[in-house]
């Protein structure tokens, strides 16, 4: 049988918990294998093997249930820096048919309650370094959120918990990850991921890494985002592969990892891969055990890509959203040089069109919406605190997700994302698609990070405006408004050239290093 079959609860006696029964058989096929490594080097690390993870996981199943009375539907929401706790407290959760909800640590007080406020969790649980913020949110007298309490995650599993459970049937259709989108742009919205499709996203994953049994996947992304909890970690561990998870992301002790602990994996994103070329460590490190990086992102600078390839090291692609699962376009490592720059195709279990504004497929070569159908699209939108099962609009039409990004297919079908819809500049009846200006800007030595917007024009509608952050070396002392045009002159449309180029300190960026345009363009606009 395939490790991706699941036939009720066949292979892991009373679980009936895709998710669950899976790390069950793992502890019996290759309990001794390590699982998972907790822990940056030159720190205190910890070791589980897949048969102490799975009894990590009943403890803490145990406390749930028993000591918190966690039950189905109920909401448990994580407050902290990456642990592999975290992983285990989401299979406990699946196990009970209750939802698990991280948190961005990087939010504001007021942020974090609207998120809390709209989700109503019966738990939060917190580590050591967000304590104050946890009882921010959650004050001992006069709660902010009536029946929510706060725990520290070491008391999930210090002491012994109850064994006899009653675990509730059929939970592969149920809600187990509710994950809260930016709200940049308004109020933030919460994705709700079935057990199912966290299952389907992990077999896409594995399809898309060709994981084996001897591979090794740094995790250092933050888990409270579905690119590092869902991209590599979680699909990892459930295809049976050893994971390292650091904390939080570091430069130099992802470059130490990489020499220290030989994995053969790892995920980035553009902030991290430039973060990674920038750091002195990068010209000597020792790279050899990575077969590759995958990269989560929609556009990523041809540089960055092509400085790894440099080294060796392919670069392939995984495109999603949170609300996709995320893995829904993947470019195989194995066709990242030759399609560099390319996003990929959609995995075997996904519908990929590409539609236009009125809602009509758009002819090969044309740029289009980029919608999604696929059994690890959400199951829609968290309505509040009703129940899981009332959600509010799902975002989903027949089952299609509109992401906002825009791509164009290739005769092969390999699709390349281009931009955003709401990026898109349209100046004097153009389009004009930041990406490609920014690919561009960031080959100019002097350039350290930039982002094109559209700012509004009475003559031409939206004129595009570069921001540019210049580099901390003499090529960026240097860096002068004439030299960045003089680097796009010949190599883009006039009509798409710049009209003026803002220096700025630094861009506005989400938790996973996304420049914020709205931020960025209401910024510009109050200057230009």
């Amino acid at each position: 049988m395939s490790r991706w079959a699941f036939d009720g609860n066949a292979d892991a006696g009373a679980e009936s918990s895709p998710l669950a029964a899976r790390f069950a058989s793992l502890a019996r096929s290759q309990g001794s294998v390590t699982a998972l490594r907790n822990g940056q080097p030159g720190a205190a690390r910890s070791a589980y093997d897949f048969a102490k993870f799975w009894r990590r996981i009943e403890r803490v199943t145990g406390h749930l249930q028993a000591t918190w009375g966690i039950g189905r539907s109920d909401r448990v929401a994580w407050l902290g820096l990456n642990h592999e706790l975290q992983l285990v407290t989401l299979i406990a959760c699946a196990r009970l048919g209750a939802i698990f909800m991280p948190l961005n640590y990087r939010l504001a007080v007021a942020e974090l309650r609207q998120v809390l406020d709209d989700a109503q969790p019966t738990l939060l649980v917190h580590d050591a370094e967000h304590a104050s913020t946890a009882c921010a949110l959650c004050p001992t007298a006069e709660p902010m959120l009536p029946g929510c309490r706060l725990v520290l995650q070491e008391r999930l599993i210090d002491t012994a918990s109850a064994r006899d459970l009653q675990l509730p049937e059929e939970l592969a259709e149920t809600p187990v990850l509710l994950v809260f989108t930016s709200g940049t742009t308004g109020k933030p919205k919460g994705a709700v991921h079935t057990q199912a499709g966290l299952w389907a996203n992990a077999q896409a994953s594995d399809a898309a890494h060709g994981f084996t049994a001897s591979d090794h996947v740094l995790s250092t992304l933050p888990l409270f985002h579905v690119g590092g909890l869902c991209i590599q970690t979680l699909p990892a561990l459930l295809s049976g592969v050893s994971v390292t998870l650091h904390p939080r992301f570091e430069p130099a002790l992802w470059l130490s990892a990489a020499a220290q602990d030989q994995p053969t994996l790892s995920l980035l994103v553009p902030a991290t891969l430039r973060a990674v070329l920038d750091h002195p460590l990068w010209p000597d490190a020792d790279l050899a055990s990575l077969r590759g990086v995958m990269a989560g992102s929609s556009t990523i600078p041809l540089p960055y890509l092509q400085a790894f390839h440099d080294r060796g090291i392919p670069v392939g692609q995984i495109y999603g959203t949170t609300e996709t699962g995320p893995v829904s376009i993947v470019l195989p490592l194995a066709q990242a040089a030759e399609r560099i720059g390319s996003t990929g195709w959609p995995h075997a279990l996904a519908q990929v069109q590409l539609r236009n504004e009125a809602g009509a497929e758009v002819p090969q070569g044309q740029t289009g919406q980029v919608l999604i159908r696929a059994p690890n699209v959400m199951q829609g939108y968290w309505q509040g605190p009703q129940a899981a099962e009332e959600l509010s609009d799902t975002g989903l039409q027949d089952g299609w997700f509109a992401t906002g990004d825009l791509g164009q297919a290739a005769a092969d079908g390999c699709i390349t994302i281009v931009g955003r819809s709401k990026d898109m500049i349209i100046s004097g009846g153009e389009n004009i698609y930041p990406a490609e200006i920014e690919n561009l800007l960031t080959t100019l030595a002097g350039v350290a990070a930039c982002a094109v917007v559209g700012l509004d024009d009475a003559r031409w509608g939206e004129v595009p405006v570069a921001a540019v952050v210049r580099a901390a070396n003499p090529a960026g002392q240097a860096l002068s408004e004439q030299a960045v045009l003089a680097h796009l002159q010949g190599q883009i449309a006039r009509f798409k050239m710049p009209r003026r180029v803002v220096f700025v300190a630094d861009l506005p960026q989400s938790a996973l290093g996304k420049v914020q345009k709205p931020v960025l363009k209401a910024a510009l606009q109050r200057q230009v």
